[in-house]
């Protein structure tokens, strides 16, 4: 109940109470005052009837005496008048029932009065000859008592209506800067640090809007501060530290990214074969100079003016990679020449004729990453035999065969649900030991009973539109594993971006869940960082309607690269799972421990859990653990 309607209900209270006593003692000290002037008019009328019947009672028989009460009588604020002699034989009586109108029954039986009744004797010299008896109609008291106590009801009626109106005015006034403040907190729980500009003028909440107020500006410097500190620790923990070049990691996530975006790219693998005859001959800053200088050429053919052509990588040591975003053999033949030329040019200035060579392979979504860079070396190896700063371009014309052998595969196995699901990576909460949560993985095998590989199943189920069904069967299976398993931790099930931006898919999971609303808070559906980053209104939308239904989401791979900390504040996940190479290696690693630190005092102002993936050393789990994170996975 809200604070208006409690002061509203107890200033009520407070009236009601107050009126209903100071009523009941009004009508009542009002119903004493009738009665006290009705016996007194009474006696009065009495008295001075027996005066006036006096001279009359030497003969009591003398019809002026009835004539004289009658007289009185017949005014009609009398019940009785009786006259009696010294005997107390009654001489005359005059009795009314008349009833006044206009007085409810039931206020008469709430409010019983006597009729008052008053005697006075009368004398006839020095002896007593009779007494007059004299009843007041109590009925014209009523009439009166009735009207005093209906006008006064009106009237505090009245009073309390203007009371309230007056009140509700000043609560309105006065609560509509709680309601500021209270959506200010509201809006801090939620990450969005905003402020009241007009504080309000009662002296207390004024204080309370000025030290929320200042909140805000300093929750929203801190975060601030620390995004910028999160972003410089990610992009420093991506790159090379000489050569300002990609490292590897880099390499192996853009091409699971471009496996999802099924896209047309080349790469090209490039290896410095003079590279130990150099540190031979020369000092590490002239070695450090050259490693630069040969960073310069791969990254000036990364980004050709106008268009960015793709990324440069250095894996380790001597061995460099470009990843060409093109599908023009051409435009990629060109590049290569351009690279074989500063090579040699720079080869002659560090007297180096062969500096290196250069191995090109077509990006195929149905490979893995080490079969690609397996037949990038082999190219490189055909560039060894060719000549000097030589390249060599290895053909993929067998790439559409085999397309279409796994497009057969992924309808047939989709289709007849012809996969199996395993629930892997299971992530420990630092805080209790408890399993925290499992990953739905999905296992297929060909006709022949082998394993396939998952990462060009899911590929190829992307490119032709079949990943919704197959998202679809994994949820369903979920769903009746937690069941079945009277599952209570959580379950993780990846979900792809064709899959949430399709409508058909949204209805079917809603009226799923509404089937079993017990499930729900046990889903957690798993976004990748990559595909969140190409559409982030498609996601946000999705995630808003999944806490609608009582879900959860989580968001994995995470890293700067792919994801700012400020697109995390406004998508608001439940969950953000660590890049894998980020835990790993964490203990030795200075930048890491900072990254990881940094990312877990953001996640505790933003009521985000923050995981990692596949801890090798105990060492790095020891360490994640201290940082403060919620669990990982070994």
């Amino acid at each position: 109940m809200s604070l208006s309607k409690q002061l509203l209900i107890l200033l009520s209270a407070l009236f009601l109470m107050i009126f209903s006593v100071n009523f009941a003692l009004s009508v009542s000290n009002i119903k004493d005052y009738l009665e006290g002037e009705s016996k007194n008019h009474a006696q009065d009328t009495a008295t001075s009837l027996g005066l006036s019947l006096s001279p009359y009672m030497a003969n009591n028989q003398d019809p002026v005496i009835k004539t004289m009460m009658s007289a009185i009588f017949d005014m009609g604020y009398y019940k009785e008048i009786r006259l009696v002699d010294a005997d107390n034989k009654e001489l005359a009586a005059l009795t009314s029932d008349k009833h006044v109108e206009g007085v409810p029954e039931w206020f008469i039986e709430l409010l019983p009065m006597t009729s008052a009744t008053a005697e006075s004797e009368i004398s006839s010299g020095w002896n007593m000859s009779g007494v007059v008896y004299v009843t007041v109609n109590s009925g014209y008291a009523y009439v009166k008592l009735y009207e005093q106590a209906r006008a006064g009801f009106y009237y505090s009626l009245a009073a309390f209506a203007v009371s309230i109106g007056l009140l509700v005015l000043l609560l309105r006034i006065t609560l509509a800067s709680l309601r500021r403040i209270d959506l200010l907190a509201q809006q801090i729980s939620e990450g969005h640090f905003e402020s009241i500009e007009q504080l309000p003028w009662t002296r207390e909440v004024r204080n309370v809007a000025a030290s929320m107020n200042t909140m805000s500006h300093k929750i929203k410097s801190t975060i601030s501060s620390l995004h910028g500190k999160l972003d410089s620790m990610g992009a420093s923990l991506l790159r090379d530290d000489l050569t300002g070049l990609y490292k590897k990691a880099v390499f192996e996530t853009d091409l699971k990214h471009l496996s999802l975006e099924d896209a047309d790219a080349f790469i090209v693998l490039i290896k410095i074969d003079s590279l130990v005859d150099l540190v031979k001959e020369r000092g590490s800053d002239a070695i450090d100079q050259f490693l630069q200088a040969f960073a310069d050429i791969l990254q000036k053919a990364a980004n050709l003016p106008g268009e960015q052509t793709g990324k440069a990588y250095r894996f380790y040591g001597a061995e460099f990679a470009l990843l060409v975003n093109t599908g023009d053999l051409e435009k990629l033949e060109l590049l290569v020449k351009s690279l074989s030329a500063d090579f040699t040019e720079l080869g002659e200035r560090y007297q180096k004729t062969d500096l290196a060579h250069i191995g090109v392979v077509a990006f195929n979504p149905v490979m893995t990453t080490e079969s690609l860079l397996e037949a990038a070396h082999e190219a490189y190896e055909q560039a060894h035999l060719i000549g000097a700063n030589s390249y060599f371009i290895r053909s993929g014309d067998n790439f559409a065969r085999d397309i279409s052998t796994w497009k057969e595969l992924v309808f047939d196995c989709i289709d007849h649900g012809g996969y199996s699901v395993w629930y892997i990576g299971q992530i420990a909460a630092f805080s209790t030991g408890q399993l925290l949560m499992e990953e739905a993985f999905i296992q297929v095998h060909d006709k022949k009973g082998e394993l396939v590989a998952i990462g060009p199943f899911i590929s190829i189920a992307e490119k032709f539109a079949k990943i919704v069904d197959l998202d679809k069967g994994v949820i369903r299976l979920a769903i009746d594993h937690i069941q079945n398993n009277h599952v209570e931790h959580a379950i993780a099930v990846n979900v792809s971006t064709r899959t949430i931006k399709n409508s058909d898919f949204r209805h079917w999971l809603e009226k799923l869940i509404k089937q079993h609303p017990a499930v729900a808070k046990h889903l957690v559906f798993s976004l990748s960082a990559y595909a969140v980053i190409k559409d982030v209104d498609a996601y946000q939308a999705f995630i808003e309607t999944v806490h609608h239904w009582g879900a959860r989401v989580m968001i994995k791979r995470f890293e700067t690269q792919s994801m700012s900390a400020d697109l995390v504040k406004s998508l608001k996940p439940d969950y953000i799972r660590l890049a894998r190479d980020i835990g790993n290696g964490l203990d030795s690693s200075s930048q890491k421990h900072a990254f990881v630190q940094t990312m877990q005092e953001i996640s505790t102002l933003l009521d985000i859990a923050i995981l990692a993936e596949n801890v090798a050393s105990d060492r790095d789990y020891q360490a994640l653990k201290t940082i403060g994170i919620v669990g990982a996975s070994r």
